[in-house]
């Protein structure tokens, strides 16, 4: 079976590094993967990481290029991009849901994210041949609150290898290089005009805690007021160290996940601190409970800085608890999110399409 993956993406998220990590296993289970990309873009590392691995990929500029194949899975940053391949690319043709399908903003805003969605998205969604997305909460809000038919879901999975927990000696090493110090709780993500990472809460909450470091890892347009912000509070316990291009590394390094989000739709970052062995602190949503259990992974609380304040503190403060709740989120990905088992669970997927 010939399955073409089709994004839009002109720059690096996590749906673009799931296809890198889940195309080539493909292979190994009856499908054979295409990856087509736009021309352009910073999206490179990604291409050469499939073509590596032995999966074709195009550089499209219209959609009349791109080879034929048994079916189109698509997946796309702008609503109005698959309404267009929807129209261009032969049936039977999917759509590959990993953005947020809410995203829980404060003062009741998350209404108005519900709105853009149901007219936006939901519409395009109703006219594919079927929706896969990566959790349960997500299949089933799309069903139930959007109205999109055939939803199924296949949950994201990691390398377990690639992110571990630390042999003796080398998280003291680790944290030299990315120059760490005290109880680090990393947070990695994009800072990004939409705040749905929720890095203000995290420094509000950070600020101040007793032999805590908050280590945020990632770019976007919001960094330099996160920077500026950060100076006018004082808060001498904050490291911005960019782009890391060694996440598993910078893992190994901290001592904790800390991730305040206001929406998921099921994280890798999580799962991949889980699977290097990291208590989890986030917030108490749908999609993190699904990966969370409250003092078994991690602890769930609300995204607002007093809760999650009172958390690190208990969390750096209590190594003990922090190995116990770190031991138990390996173990869960492990038993359920390993690629091998996301990269069946499409397969079967694809062939009943």
């Amino acid at each position: 079976m010939r399955a073409g993956f089709i994004t839009d993406a002109r720059e690096i998220g996590g749906s673009e590094v799931w296809l890198a990590e889940v195309l080539p296993r493909l292979r190994a289970r009856g499908v054979l993967p295409l990856a087509a990309f736009p021309e352009g873009g910073k999206t490179e590392p990604i291409v050469k990481r499939l073509e590596a691995a032995g999966v074709p990929v195009v550089r499209y500029r219209n959609y009349r290029e791109l080879p034929p194949v048994d079916l189109w899975i698509s997946s796309t940053w702008f609503p109005k991009n698959f309404g267009r391949m929807l129209k261009a690319l032969p049936r039977p043709h999917y759509a590959l849901v990993h953005d947020q399908v809410e995203i829980y903003y404060p003062l009741g805003l998350h209404r108005l994210y519900r709105l853009g969605y149901r007219v936006l998205k939901a519409p395009l969604l109703r006219r594919a041949d079927g929706v896969i997305t990566v959790s349960r909460w997500a299949a089933e809000f799309l069903t139930r609150v959007h109205r999109v038919p055939n939803v199924r879901y296949v949950q994201n999975g990691v390398d377990p290898e690639r992110f571990r927990p630390p042999e003796p000696g080398e998280k003291g090493a680790l944290r030299k290089e990315f120059g760490l110090e005290g109880v680090v709780a990393l947070l990695p993500a994009r800072f990004a005009v939409s705040l749905e990472k929720n890095q203000i809460t995290a420094l509000l909450a950070a600020r101040g805690v007793p032999g805590l470091t908050l280590a945020f890892a990632g770019e976007g347009p919001l960094l330099g007021a996160m920077r500026r912000l950060t100076r006018l509070l004082g808060a001498e316990n904050v490291r911005f160290l960019g782009r890391v291009s060694r996440m598993p590394e910078l893992y190994r390094a901290a001592d904790l996940f800390f991730f305040p989000t206001l929406g998921e739709n099921q994280s890798l970052a999580t799962l991949e601190a889980m699977a290097s062995g990291l208590p989890v602190l986030t917030s108490d949503i749908p999609a993190q409970r699904e990966l969370v259990t409250p003092g078994v992974e991690g602890l769930l609380e609300a995204p607002t800085p007093g809760p999650m304040q009172r958390a690190l503190v208990q969390l750096s403060s209590d190594p003990g608890l922090r190995a116990r709740l770190g031991q138990a989120a390996r173990k869960r990905v492990l038993a359920h999110h390993r690629l091998e088992q996301t990269a069946a669970a499409l397969a079967r997927l694809l062939e009943r399409a």
